[in-house]
């Protein structure tokens, strides 16, 4: 369970990368653009947060 908590905000960012992938190959929608920004902050901020505390 350790790993998986060091690891999600890395897949929250590839799961963000994917919304940029969609946009930019299938569907030209706002809402993808607004998805992509918020997984990669989320996704960085979980990363910094996480690892943070399971060193403690």
């Amino acid at each position: 369970m350790e790993n998986f908590l060091k690891n999600l905000g890395v897949i929250i960012l590839l799961l963000g990368v994917v919304c940029l992938l969609v946009y930019k190959f299938a569907l030209q929608e706002n809402w993808l653009l607004v998805a992509s920004i918020v997984l990669e902050i989320g996704g960085i901020l979980t990363y910094i947060f996480v690892n943070k505390a399971i060193r403690q």
